[in-house]
């Protein structure tokens, strides 16, 4: 009997099987996918951060710690990849006598690094001149020096006379931060910058020269370990940071004391789980509505076919069934809808998943959960329908009752516009300041997601959608629609709107689906094009053009301009100075650009500067010669005012002192492309280059057209035999940087979003709408047989997919404008810098058009194909 009942269905009803499996599928696949990306970018979040990890530890030992007594306290608490001392001391200055005049800096750092060291953290040391073994100084020393190599460097010891050193080497050190972190000093009060003055020594020779400092002052010599750990880590980067930090710990107990721990992976995987809590935020914000839609989809089918199932219980009873039997015929159907969607849905996601998260990941979980919701779905979609229709397939049950619709519980409760101020009041909490959708503090495990972000959004979406379903009803009542109606029904405009208010509660709950489904469509798209664009902003950012070449004081960039310029590619080229400038005794970064052309190769935000626009930055740059713009703590240290007289020292190329320059303090500055998070200026380059006698730009920056790889490429073996240059890319740095979402592969959640989400409004105005229609083809039949022509018919046709498709998705696409509007305002911490303003994927909405409305003709055209069958076939099958 089962058996004949599903081969009956697949044969009768083939849309109502296939249409809520198509549901199911979607759900289960939809699932999948979003569980397998979360997965993929907890642990690329993870392995991204242990990757960019100079020193996975620098352990200070304590005056009584020797080394091998930490040694073996540290292999015994976890296993260790690569252990190395290193030492510092303090130094009092570097004095240089060069070119015919003496330079002397203030206090520095002298580091004395064991052999290999350089080949076992390769990241922290780059060579840039001469030969990197030796005595080598840093890039900014020796120009502060103007030291070459071979050059000779007296070190100022503290309780030991000074003594000379020869230059083998300028070298880089990229990690500067992480290398001099004020290891086991409370956290605030450790100096945020790193040494202005930095010299590195073998081991050997550092031992020789800083013997007597380690004995007449102690306190100025210390021991660090540098450590890389040989630990597997969990792939979650909030219980690999849980797991190191345990580690850390677990050193520092067993040498009671006598060394700390300075955690610089810890660190970064401390960022880390802040990304994998806000890629869980985009999963709830993003991912779990397309799901809930893609449920809905379902229930909406299962529900359509709601009178025939009646009907068919009502049949059955008649001829004998029992209630257990025609509960158990629903089972079957529930059983086979949901194996077949569930199979399909998890053959989707092996299919889909290399393309859009890059490959099957999530484990056992990203199969079971998508399986119980697939079939949890199936029975609640099928098997409780049919056990309605059970319990109220009577005789007098099945007759056609015609009478007026109440109001629904929601619209006399004013549902929709409670859910819409709700809406507000939270949109308002949030953008009020203070707001923090993540809540990951600073050294503690414990991390958690602001549920109630999720009120916002959530309320807008269904309030907004059911404030549409009250002004589609009342556009539906007393003929009101009757106008729009006229250019498809013509005459018959009046009968087919009395018809459709008739069917008022069926067109409602098809153009609520197509509503929801083109707010999450347009939503989804217009956040993902906005976090696109500002991911390449933050690029742009840290690189500062398409491509960059980066050069330094001894072998600057800017004299290859021309040659770069003539390179395959090159549309556009700007010189930048980058040097550094005392404000008082603080040493920052200081930036000469040319304000009427930078704008040609680089990309500036009104957000970079403080109550004005980047527009009138650059106007009042080239208004005024001598203009500058300082960083806010930097107004703020030293107290100054719109206008003032800033006076700066800038190293002078004929002098080779550093002297005197006024600038016109112009306004604040909070970012600038190349640019350092914390202080650093920004003036005109003409003025900078007058003012010190030097004209040479330290950096040049390209925009580019075609392949970034292949003027990469070029400039490379341009420069190649210029040292210490770099080349950079856009794509280079996305892959570097870590604000935000960065780190996480959202492109694959886009693609998996969008594709979905194409698929849902397809199918929601498609399939809904054709299950709609294929259930009333007997009017349609009946009204063909008494003469009605075609086009009379194709007019009632036409009419519901106005109301369905037309207004539910005009609906829609205002519904998803300003719930698009509220994700951004909420993730606020995905972006950086903040975007200005919406960006709308034009190539996705026109295409998204295109499906919707290609779903929705192929539905018509099936709906005119069964009113076509032939009358005593339609009635004996209806």
């Amino acid at each position: 009997m089962i058996t004949l009942w599903l081969r009956g269905l697949l044969r009768e009803r083939p849309l109502r099987l296939w249409g809520a499996a198509t549901g199911i599928m979607l759900t289960v696949a939809f699932l999948a996918l979003l569980l397998s990306f979360i997965a993929s970018g907890n642990a690329n979040m993870t392995r991204r951060a242990a990757a960019s990890v100079p020193v996975d530890w620098q352990v200070l030992l304590g005056q009584n710690t020797t080394p091998a007594a930490a040694e073996q306290a540290i292999k015994a608490a976890t296993a260790i990849k690569t252990l190395l001392p290193v030492q510092y001391a303090d130094v009092a200055s570097f004095t240089a006598n060069t070119g015919g005049t003496v330079q002397t800096t203030g206090a520095g750092k002298v580091l004395g690094l064991p052999n290999g060291y350089r080949t076992a953290f390769p990241s922290e040391i780059r060579p840039l001149i001469g030969s990197p073994d030796g005595v080598v100084i840093s890039q900014q020393t020796a120009a502060n020096l103007h030291a070459a190599v071979g050059d000779m460097i007296n070190i100022g010891r503290y309780g030991a006379a000074s003594v000379l050193v020869t230059v083998a080497g300028v070298v880089d050190l990229p990690q500067a931060d992480s290398l001099f972190q004020a290891v086991g000093a409370p956290k605030g009060l450790a100096p945020q910058a790193p040494p202005d003055n930095v010299l590195l020594l073998p081991q050997a020779q550092f031992d020789q020269l800083f013997a007597p400092q380690r004995l007449a002052r102690p306190d100025t010599v210390k021991t660090e370990l540098h450590i890389r750990l040989a630990t597997v880590l969990p792939s979650d980067p909030g219980r690999a940071f849980a797991l190191v930090g345990a580690l850390a710990n677990n050193v520092e107990a067993r040498l009671s004391g006598g060394a700390v721990v300075g955690d610089t992976l810890g660190v970064t995987l401390d960022g880390a789980r802040e990304n994998a809590l806000y890629a869980q935020a985009l999963f709830l914000f993003l991912g779990l509505p397309g799901a809930i839609l893609a449920a809905t989809l379902t229930l909406s089918v299962a529900s359509a076919s709601a009178a025939q199932r009646q009907s068919e219980a009502a049949l059955l009873r008649v001829r004998g069934a029992s209630e257990r039997l025609i509960v158990q015929l629903g089972a079957a159907e529930a059983l086979t809808v949901g194996l077949v969607g569930t199979v399909l849905g998890l053959v989707l996601f092996v299919v889909l998943s290399p393309l859009l998260t890059g490959g099957l990941s999530g484990g056992w979980l990203a199969y079971l959960l998508p399986v119980l919701a697939g079939l949890s779905l199936a029975l609640l979609a099928v098997l409780l329908p049919t056990y309605r229709a059970v319990r109220s397939s009577t005789v007098a049950a099945q007759r056609q009752a015609v009478g007026r619709v109440g109001v629904p519980l929601w619209q006399r409760l004013y549902l929709d516009l409670i859910l819409l101020v709700v809406a507000a009041a939270e949109f308002w909490r949030s953008a009020a300041g203070g707001y923090q959708l993540v809540l990951a503090p600073e050294g503690v495990t414990k991390a958690s997601i602001q549920l109630e972000a999720f009120v916002a959004p959530l309320a807008l979406w269904l309030g907004g959608t059911l404030l549409g379903l009250r002004l589609l009803g009342w556009l539906l009542g007393k003929g009101r629609l009757t106008g729009l109606l006229r250019p498809f029904g013509g005459n018959l405009s009046a009968t087919v709107a009395s018809v459709l208010e008739r069917q008022r509660p069926l067109l409602l709950r098809g153009a609520a689906l197509v509503s929801l489904a083109g707010a999450f469509a347009v939503s989804t798209s217009i956040f993902n094009a906005t976090y696109n664009d500002q991911a390449r902003v933050d690029a742009v950012l840290t690189n500062g053009s398409d491509v960059t070449v980066t050069g330094n004081a001894n072998n600057p960039a800017g004299p290859h301009l021309a040659d770069l310029q003539k390179l395959p590619g090159v549309v556009k080229t700007q010189p930048l100075i980058h040097r550094f400038a005392y404000v008082g005794a603080d040493l920052q970064d200081i930036y000469g650009i040319d304000a009427a052309h930078f704008t040609d190769v680089s990309r500036l935000a009104d957000s970079y500067f403080k109550d004005i626009t980047a527009t009138q930055a650059l106007d009042k740059l080239k208004a005024t010669p001598n203009a500058i713009f300082v960083s806010q703590e930097t107004v703020n240290d030293y107290q100054l005012s719109l206008g003032d007289t800033l006076k700066l020292r800038l190293l002078n190329a004929k002098t080779h002192l550093y002297s005197v320059v006024p600038f016109s303090l112009a306004g604040v500055v909070r970012e600038f492309p190349t640019a350092p998070k914390d202080s650093f200026l920004v003036t005109n380059a003409s003025y900078v280059a007058q003012m010190t006698g030097n004209p040479v730009a330290e950096v040049a920056l390209l925009q580019i057209s075609g392949n970034p790889q292949t003027v990469v490429s070029g400039a490379q073996q341009l420069l190649s035999g210029v040292p210490g240059i770099q080349v950079t890319d856009l794509a280079a740095v996305r892959g570097k940087i870590a604000s935000g979402l960065t780190a996480v592969n959202l492109a694959g959640l886009s693609r998996i979003e969008l594709a979905f989400a194409a698929l849902l409004l397809a199918a929601s105005t498609g399939l809904v709408l054709a299950l709609g229609l294929s259930e009333r083809r007997r009017t349609f039949t009946v009204l063909s047989a008494l003469g009605a022509k075609a086009s009379q018919l194709g007019a009632f046709l036409s009419g519901e997919a106005l109301v369905v498709v037309g207004l539910g998705g005009a609906f829609g696409l205002a519904l998803g404008l300003g719930v698009a509007q509220t994700l951004i305002k909420l993730l606020q911490g995905v972006f950086d810098p903040p975007p200005e303003a919406l960006l709308l994927p034009w190539a996705y909405l026109v295409a998204l058009l295109f499906s919707a409305g290609l779903s929705t003709w192929l539905a018509l055209r099936w709906a005119r194909a069964a009113s076509a069958r032939r009358v005593t076939e339609v009635l004996r099958a209806s």
